[in-house]
């Protein structure tokens, strides 16, 4: 299920709390509605509603902490690209092999993370490294330097090319949802009750049903928010492809 459509089902839920709430008003006798109970339910409400609200809190701290970090590693990547192809060129012509290989190898993996173009990459993991990156590194690693400031460079491109892999080894590491999905299901059944007794007391009428309906879209909207967040390379929030493919722009 897409956390559209996840974000859909909870606010049907919640709002549909806050129907049950009225529908009960109507059912139950007015010796069950009475001050005490009120009363009550009110303190039973707001208890929930604090633990509801520090689950959120924390649920979209562990999803921007997740988001951050992704995000830092997909610049690091790039910094780590152009640095390796600024080495390259310093060594000298006889990186050009290895240099054209950069180019393709990083575009296959911009596809095969945000999923963009069709090059045939189905296959192939995420975040896995490709045959013609494997091939680059090792073209790279194959290097006979003629000089000391050749074989200064060939390290400097070696280690270039270590820290590339790193921060993709790191990235690939991080978890693909943060959010444990019995959390987002008790924080909607949390709401669900909420918005119950926020209907159980009150008279029937459209404008009561309308303030319910927004304020469970705001809390649903938490929600997508949460979910949105820990799906960095889907999504409205997408962490943007443009700093490798500006890495892409500056080799050459």
């Amino acid at each position: 299920m897409t956390h559209e459509a996840f974000s859909l089902v909870a606010l049907a839920v919640i709002f549909g709390g806050a129907l049950l709430g009225m529908f009960l008003r109507t059912r139950l006798p007015e010796s069950h509605l009475g001050a005490d109970t009120k009363d009550v339910v009110r303190l039973g409400a707001g208890l929930i509603g604090t633990l509801a609200a520090l689950v959120v809190g924390l649920m979209i701290a562990s999803a921007k902490t997740s988001y951050d970090a992704q995000s830092g590693y997909v610049s690091r990547m790039s910094a780590d690209l152009v640095q390796l192809d600024r080495i390259l060129s310093e060594y000298g012509p006889e990186t050009g092999e290895a240099r054209d290989m950069l180019r393709p190898a990083v575009a296959q993996l911009i596809d095969r993370i945000w999923g963009q173009g069709d090059l045939g990459l189905a296959s192939t993991p995420p975040f896995g490294e490709s045959g013609v990156g494997q091939a680059a590194i090792q073209k790279i690693q194959e290097l006979a330097p003629k000089n000391d400031l050749q074989r200064f460079l060939q390290a400097r491109a070696v280690s270039a090319a270590g820290d590339l892999q790193h921060a993709r080894f790191l990235l690939a590491a991080q978890p693909g949802n943060p959010i444990p999905p019995p959390f987002l299901l008790m924080l909607i059944a949390w709401h669900a009750i909420i918005f119950a007794s926020f209907s159980l007391f009150a008279p029937w009428n459209a404008t009561l049903v309308v303030v319910l309906f927004l304020l469970a879209a705001s809390a649903s909207g938490a929600i997508f928010l949460i979910l949105d967040l820990s799906r960095p390379f889907v999504g409205v929030m997408n962490i943007s492809s443009a700093p490798l493919r500006n890495a892409l722009g500056e080799s050459h």
